[in-house]
């Protein structure tokens, strides 16, 4: 299982320059997604390119979740466009077949029909998932066809051979899989493209950390995290010994790139947790100098008693242009301003009035389509939240 089950705070509504994100999730969310369900993962797309941003969600043990927009950031359940699983065999030992214990997932127009697609990945029993959407906004099940099955966590998405497919990765418990998209078809390349190496990957990021025009890829563990550099042809070299300048062993639940300093360049965010590994610290800010990775998070991360770290969005809150930090933790969310330098100041209070949920994922849009930001919180063993910009 991918995350403590124990009872935290969350958010109930949070200030932006005297504005506030309202909490609308009893008005504007279907029962779905107030049941005590484990949502690992949120996903935002416009599923039914009606011109405003749905939301799929990885379901631990149950049928994943797709919410339709109204348009007006009220959602509607659209999960039944999504096939219902039909048991084949006896649920023991996996009491929860024929759904999966699902982590991530991504959404991509696969086969370049002009129709969404999703991907979902599997932890406990090994079983991904692929659904091809139809012309009539139903999905196929293709899962016999997903190339891969492992224990997996994590997912990413990106056109890393410059082929103008968008190919995947999936982060694994053992070797984690390259799936080339070839003309729409998933291909399992990994043996040619990725490090041969066994992590535990909870987490999968891309960015061009080196300014070379190619992604690179950021890999959170429940070890020693790397850095994968691209070649510009989707073959990666692990460079993380030579551009990390202290140990990045950790349990790492969320890995993210931003340009925290504005110097053009991305700089690098662990969020992690003691769970599984006794590592530390909870949380890790690294500064990119000329593609060298400094860890200045004492100095720079100005926060009260940080607990176990499960998600990390980098999101300008205040509208000043620079780029802060909202952290979902195994005791609730800490918000971090940036001074514009790249240096953090707690300012949870100012903007939290709080409530008891468990923050595993955390999704900034504009949901509402009226140009400020809303958030979407996937929680476990709770309800989820929507926040709206007022």
């Amino acid at each position: 299982m991918k995350y403590f089950i124990v009872t935290l705070i969350c958010i109930m509504a949070i200030k932006v320059h005297g504005q506030t994100l309202k909490d609308v999730s009893s008005s504007h969310l279907p029962d779905i997604v107030k049941v005590p369900f484990n949502s690992m993962d949120a996903n935002i797309s416009d599923i039914d390119a009606d011109g405003d941003l749905d939301i799929v969600i990885a379901v631990e043990f149950h049928k994943n979740v797709i919410l339709l927009n109204n348009g007006d950031g009220s959602f509607k359940d659209g999960s039944f466009l999504l096939p219902n699983k039909i048991a084949k065999q006896s649920p023991k030992p996996y009491q929860y077949y024929p759904y999966h214990d699902s982590e991530d997932v991504m959404i991509e127009d696969i086969n370049k029909d002009m129709l969404l697609d999703i991907v979902f990945v599997t932890e406990d029993d090994k079983t991904n998932e692929l659904y091809l959407q139809q012309k009539d906004g139903t999905f196929k099940d293709m899962s016999d066809s997903f190339p891969i099955g492992n224990i997996s966590n994590a997912l990413i998405k990106a056109d890393f051979d410059n082929d103008g497919w968008e190919d995947f990765i999936v982060g694994n418990n053992g070797q984690n899989n390259y799936l080339k998209n070839d003309n729409g078809n998933l291909i399992d390349q990994t043996d040619n493209r990725l490090p041969k190496v066994d992590d535990v990957t909870q987490d999968v990021e891309v960015g061009d950390y080196d300014n070379d025009g190619d992604l690179d890829v950021l890999i959170g563990n429940e070890d020693d995290n790397r850095l994968l550099q691209n070649n510009g042809k989707g073959i990666f070299t692990d460079v993380s010994k030579t551009v990390f300048t202290s140990g990045i062993s950790e349990e790492t639940r969320e890995a993210d790139f931003t340009d925290i300093d504005n110097d053009g360049d991305l700089d690098i965010y662990f969020a992690n947790i003691r769970m599984f590994t006794p590592k530390t610290p909870i949380q890790r800010l690294l500064i990119n100098n000329n593609g060298k990775f400094t860890d200045v998070s004492n100095e720079r991360l100005k926060f009260n008693g940080i607990s176990g770290a499960l998600d990390a969005d980098f999101f300008d809150i205040d509208n000043d242009g620079d780029q802060d930090l909202l952290v979902g933790k195994l005791d609730g969310l800490t918000i971090g301003l940036n001074d514009g330098r790249g240096y953090f100041t707690e300012q949870t209070d100012t903007y939290v009035t709080p409530f008891n949920a468990i923050i595993v994922d955390i999704e900034v849009a504009d949901f509402n389509n009226d140009g400020k930001p809303d958030i979407y919180l996937a929680c476990f063993r709770g309800a989820d939240r929507l926040l709206l910009g007022q």
